[in-house]
């Protein structure tokens, strides 16, 4: 069995929508939501779903022993950002190679970086003129938004869309793309 934490900052949808995805399988189990946020929603949604949260301020996100800590009572194998705001310090990312991945809600590199989060980005689509946007997922390195491109899906940007128009296209894609491609990483990295 492949446990999972998510890491989570907001409202929880992407989150609550993977661990529906593994509710039945018999080889990946969502063990755990971290959140750096006591009031991030998603919390709720974990509670409701019966899988165990911590809240983790910043600074003890920070803290090597304390987060390490924590996913080694969780049996952590593989860690998935969903809305997670916060950088991953380099010991997490050196502890799991490529078992940490992120979904952003841009076509990467564009769009990516410190400050591109959420409707940021939606606003910095519909600002630039772009005819499509989309999802990346990546695995996570040292660097925002940097790490190797996983997937990607696309959608149109039309001439009227506006930001929240555009955020629902996207989000439409994270609920259809990401929890597949989870389960494909996963298998792949732990055949």
């Amino acid at each position: 069995m492949v446990n999972v934490a998510i890491f989570v900052s907001g409202s929880g949808t992407n989150c609550e929508n993977i661990i529906r995805h593994f509710s039945g399988s018999g080889s990946v189990r969502v063990a755990l939501v971290l959140s750096n946020r006591a009031d991030a929603y998603a919390l709720v949604r974990a509670e409701r779903l019966g899988v165990p949260s911590v809240v983790m301020p910043k600074a003890d996100f920070n803290d090597e022993r304390k987060l390490m800590a924590v996913l080694a009572e969780h049996a952590i194998d593989f860690i998935v950002l969903a809305g997670f705001l916060l950088m991953v310090p380099p010991f997490l990312t050196e502890r799991y190679p490529r078992r940490i991945v992120n979904i952003h809600p841009a076509l990467l590199p564009k769009y990516g970086g410190k400050g591109m989060y959420g409707h940021h980005v939606h606003e910095a689509v519909r600002a630039s003129g772009d005819t499509e946007t989309g999802i990346t997922i990546h695995y996570v390195s040292n660097v925002c938004d940097g790490g190797e491109i996983i997937f990607q899906a696309k959608t149109p940007v039309g001439p009227d869309d506006t930001p929240d128009d555009i955020a629902a296209s996207v989000h439409r894609l994270e609920q259809r793309h990401f929890p597949e491609v989870i389960e494909q990483v996963i298998g792949r990295e732990f055949a």
